[in-house]
């Protein structure tokens, strides 16, 4: 098997073999130099070779390596060799429309990358904040409830944070297809444990969008190794780091899971016979975590801008794993079981959604008095819903009846038909600029829509097309009187 990596030609003795096997982990006796912490070690399983990275030193002869590939029929005595370096992966523009796996090789049935291709190590520091610029330009994404609430920015980090089945993968293929019409960079897309169909799914959809050849996909998917998982973002990183550095290009990187991430870790961490920390996590949650995330900045005029889409174990926001990596971003989308099952969708929360670029200062003072208007709105509808659910809406007085229906309606002006689920909905995706999502959400609360009917607002672009669908229905019912 192809690695893409060279021995040291210092004249160094690096061999070792074997001494034990425990599934991925291995303890390799080493007869010369002993490799560095995070160092590759080429393993000699008959014709193939096992990649594996250097985790720990037993003593002053003895290694523990976790394999980045499946070790089945590898043996006792097996010869290894010590590269000298960490893993590398190929980096520039001979990647772009190719699907890799975690060591950078092609996965999608395509050539072989030239022998001259330039290769960069996986493990890198963060750059130095001295070189950081601040990320305050908005990225519109045409999801209203995103634009509203939880505003992106150029370089900054947003996270999809959710259980299974909420709608997580589905967002973010959302927000690939609202981008790529109008970003001018490069897109990379990290597959971390996820299914199989998954990724494919995602190579014919970035096919049919002819975004392809803009597109890097790096793949370790569920049925891989946890060494494979667990190193994955940090192979998709060290590719836009590239583009970003050294091309100077702007870089939206996806990954879709960030948790199969901390979860590989785990495995390994266990693996190893590392005690376990809180709710058995690594003890090095933290520090693996902010390895990856303190990666993506903006550097100049160049920016790698992440979208993260978080397994939240069963709904259980409180996991450390969730808060781990709630720390590190700008813009946090938290999807809610509730409102999937009431058939709001995108199932994003309005409450729990937050985004430090909320900011008058950042969005304007319009969008952050509608937004926060909208917030108090819908909480003010959830305080009141034990009384409507045990009394019925009528007990409520005037005033709150009417706050009531304004935040019923507020909720269903933001729900929209995506791009990406038109095959399932059968209805045609929106856009929506943000300037026509602030102006809805205002006159919905000005009292505009009072009398609308709420299903004029449900799974629509902008206010003039709830309009529109409110005329219509206005018409069969009035035509249905005179019939009468």
């Amino acid at each position: 098997m192809e690695t893409g990596l060279t021995a040291p030609t210092d004249g160094k003795n690096r061999a070792g073999r074997v001494i034990a096997v425990r599934g991925p982990v291995l303890d390799i006796k080493i007869d010369g130099v002993l490799p560095e912490i995070h160092e590759a070690v080429a393993v000699q399983a008959g014709e193939a070779t096992i990649l594996a990275e250097t985790q720990s030193h037993l003593d002053e002869k003895t290694i523990r390596a976790i394999a980045m590939q499946p070790t089945q029929g590898l043996w006792r005595g097996a010869r290894t060799e010590s590269t000298g370096q960490p893993i590398t992966v190929p980096v520039g523009d001979g990647v772009l429309g190719r699907l890799l796996n975690i060591l950078g090789e092609p996965a999608d049935n395509g050539a072989e990358f030239a022998p001259d291709t330039a290769r960069r190590p996986i493990h890198r520091a963060a750059p130095p904040i001295s070189r950081q610029s601040a990320a305050t330009d908005i990225f519109a994404t045409g999801i209203k409830v995103i634009d509203l609430l939880a505003p992106l920015a150029h370089g900054g980090k947003a996270a999809m944070f959710g259980g299974a089945g909420v709608g997580k993968t589905v967002l973010v293929m959302e927000l690939i297809h609202a981008m790529v019409s109008g970003y001018d960079g490069i897109s990379v897309f990290a597959g971390v444990g996820e299914r199989c169909r998954e990724g494919h799914e995602m190579l014919h959809e970035m096919k049919a969008s002819g975004v392809l050849d803009q597109t890097v996909l790096v793949y370790g998917q569920m049925n891989e190794p946890p060494g494979a998982r667990w190193r994955v973002p940090l192979t998709a990183m060290t590719i836009a780091e590239h583009f970003r550095d050294e091309k100077a290009r702007n870089v939206l990187l996806l990954m879709d899971n960030v948790f199969r991430f901390i979860q590989a870790g785990s495995e390994v961490s266990g693996l190893l016979g590392r005690r376990p920390s809180r709710v058995g996590y690594q003890p090095t949650l933290e520090t693996e975590v902010a390895d990856l995330q303190e990666r993506i900045a903006s550097i100049g005029n160049a920016s790698v801008t992440a979208i993260e889409a978080v397994y939240v174990p069963a709904d259980d926001f409180t996991d450390p794993a969730v808060g781990t990596i709630a720390n590190h971003v700008d813009s946090m989308v938290v999807l809610s079981r509730q409102l999937a099952a009431e058939g709001i969708y995108p199932a994003i929360d309005p409450i729990a959604t937050t985004s430090v670029l909320l900011d008058p200062l950042v969005v304007g003072q319009s969008h952050a008095d509608v937004a926060g208007q909208v917030r108090e709105v819908i909480e003010h509808y959830r305080e009141l819903r034990d009384v409507i659910a045990l009394l019925g809406v009528e007990e409520l007085g005037a005033e709150e009846r009417r706050a009531v229906g304004r935040a019923r309606r507020l909720q269903r002006f933001l729900t929209q038909p995506f791009f990406t689920a038109a095959a399932f909905t059968g209805a045609e995706g929106r856009s929506v600029t943000v300037e026509d999502t602030v102006s809805g959400c205002r006159a919905i609360l000005d009292g505009e829509c009072d009398e609308w009917d709420e299903s004029s607002l449900y799974m629509i672009g902008t206010l003039d097309e709830a309009r529109e669908k409110e005329k219509a229905l206005r018409g069969k019912s009035g035509g249905g009187k005179a019939a009468a």
